[in-house]
């Protein structure tokens, strides 16, 4: 039950993202690297998914070994080049544009999402090698990892150090000739360990001798499981989680340096970590919104079928679909308005993060302040879908064999991990709100202003710019309590923006009447039930912090 959504796809690099503008060789690419992968995906990674997360990896002494067909799905990944798309020409990649990569990504995560997760943390770990490794660790690791023949991860997490990252204590201590002793335990690291690579390239944040408290005293070490003359690095698995969902992604508990014989190399020099990390995790915040649109993409699909197969009650006095009863109706356009509105949003990112590596510094500038906006809202929206796909089966989609509760269980950590939606939003009242001291924030906003024709997204704009305003002269609790609220109002505004321009561009252009239908009617939709909620949030955006500290913290507990 998984159909590649190459024309949705298509429809948003062509008019949101503009691919055109930003390569015309990935222009011309396009179709036949969508449709390829969604072949792909469909032949190889969907069959898949189910096994994943009924069978799981199972860990051993030896390892993590994954589910049956894995491991040959994704060497078929590997041999057929979809790692390189966006990877860079001078090491072996393809060099084409991150938003058409991301395509890919989606469709692949669709089909399979708990198996995607190994691509997007490799993407994750190319970026922080291209950015800050040195010449000699690129050119040993960057053509493998843009293969996929070696996977990479991203190790911050420690028992006692969650998003407080400056709390970690795993050391580093200098062997003498420029490499490092690495010892210490991460948690939660997907894909820590498996058996579908020849290699797994661990990015580890650690703490050299004398290095001062907190995040500052941090460094990035890159730490493979095995090292470049074919030694074992002393890195273990010592067990992997038993989870609610995303049960085909082995997350793991790491053990590095149980004998004292584990080497890494500092990557962006001493005291620079939490600078090349957040190179890493700032691509890996955009792609976890891409698991929103990847989870609602499948989730709505699933639900569409289900609703339309299943005769249920009576219409016009005869027995009917459930899809033609009115409540069920509502909630699949819900569905699909909010699928678009997602993936209009993280693609519109990653588009302004191509404009960006280009040279362009509003570009730049502008997918900074939307990257908390893609992460947070896009997994709302995943978990919401999700959960509505649940509803339209009714108490079949309780039952795990339908697969909707699947989605749902799946959902639910994207707003959890790669620093929480709760994260996001004091992200986005913190540093983001202030960049240019607002200027970012409202040129996007006048952009906005100046293309809206429906009156209710018009208001939204103007008041995401009022509590913007506001919250810039607010201290810092005022701004961390309305911080979700505005996150909401500001992704619900741009979103509408993007599905408004989308709908008008429907109703216009030629081609496959059943699809441009429904974007239209899909992008009204969410312009005139979604954007109109978003208003509620205002009061909450503009109250200050003073009623959450009216008790303290031991009245919770009455």
């Amino acid at each position: 039950m998984f159909t590649p959504a190459t024309a949705e796809q298509r429809f948003v690099l062509d008019h949101i993202v503009r691919l055109s503008e930003i390569s015309a060789e990935a222009g011309e690419l396009a179709d036949a690297v969508l449709e390829g992968a969604g072949a792909f995906a469909a032949g190889e990674w969907a069959p898949l998914d189910r096994l994943g997360d009924t069978h799981g990896p199972k860990w051993s002494e030896e390892g993590v070994t994954m589910p049956p067909g894995y491991a040959a799905a994704y060497k078929a990944y590997v041999e057929g080049g979809w790692g390189t798309i966006g990877s860079p020409a001078e090491f072996g990649g393809q060099g084409l544009p991150v938003s058409l990569s991301i395509a890919v990504l989606e469709t692949l995560g669709t089909a399979n999402m708990g198996f995607a997760l190994a691509p997007i943390l490799t993407v994750g770990a190319i970026e922080a090698l291209v950015h800050h490794g040195t010449p000699e660790q690129q050119a040993l690791y960057l053509p493998r990892l843009a293969t996929g023949e070696f996977t990479g991860t991203m190790n911050l997490t420690e028992p006692q150090a969650g998003s407080d990252v400056g709390a970690l204590k795993s050391r580093a201590d200098p062997v003498g000739d420029g490499t490092f002793r690495i010892k210490g335990t991460k948690i939660f690291i997907s894909f820590g360990d498996h058996d579908m690579a020849d290699n797994i390239v661990h990015l580890v944040l650690a703490r050299t001798p004398d290095a001062p408290a907190g995040t500052k005293g941090l460094s990035l070490f890159l730490v493979p499981k095995i090292r470049p003359d074919g030694a074992f690095n002393d890195v273990r698995v010592i067990s992997i989680e038993h989870k609610m969902g995303l049960h085909a992604s082995p997350t793991c508990v790491l053990s590095f340096g149980d004998h004292d014989d584990c080497i890494g190399e500092l990557i962006g020099g001493e005291m620079g970590g939490i600078r090349a990390m957040f190179t890493m995790m700032n691509n890996a915040r955009l792609n976890v919104g891409l698991q929103g649109v990847q989870v609602a993409e499948r989730a709505t699909q699933r639900a569409v079928t289900y609703a339309r197969d299943r005769i249920q009650g009576v219409r016009a006095g005869a027995p009917a679909a459930i899809v033609e009863h009115p409540d069920v109706r509502r909630m699949l356009l819900r569905m699909k308005a909010q699928t678009q509105a997602a993936r209009a949003l993280v693609y519109y990112a990653f588009g302004q993060l191509d404009r960006g590596h280009a040279g362009d510094a509003a570009a730049k500038a502008r997918v900074e302040l939307l990257t908390p906006l893609a992460k947070a809202h896009a997994t709302d929206l995943g978990n919401e879908v999700a959960s509505l796909g649940v509803q339209v089966h009714g108490g079949m989609g309780y039952i795990e064999e339908t697969g909707a509760a699947q989605h749902f269980r799946d959902a639910r950590i994207t707003p959890i991990y790669e620093g929480t939606n709760g994260i996001q939003a004091a992200d986005l009242v913190g540093r983001k709100l202030g960049m240019d001291n607002g200027g970012t924030l409202f040129s996007l906003l006048a952009e906005m202003r100046g293309d809206a024709e429906d009156g209710e997204l018009a208001r939204l704009i103007d008041a995401c710019e009022e509590v913007g305003r506001n919250l810039l002269a607010s201290d810092t609790d005022d701004r961390l309590a309305a911080s979700y609220p505005f996150l909401t109002m500001l992704s619900v505004a741009v979103c509408g923006w993007l599905m408004e321009q989308q709908g008008r561009i429907a109703v216009r252009l030629e081609g496959d009447p059943a699809f441009l239908r429904m974007k239209a009617i899909a992008a009204r939709f969410y312009v005139e039930q979604i954007v109109p909620e978003a208003m509620g949030l205002k009061a909450a955006a503009m109250a200050k912090a003073d009623l959450l500290y009216a008790i303290d913290a031991e009245a919770f507990a009455a």
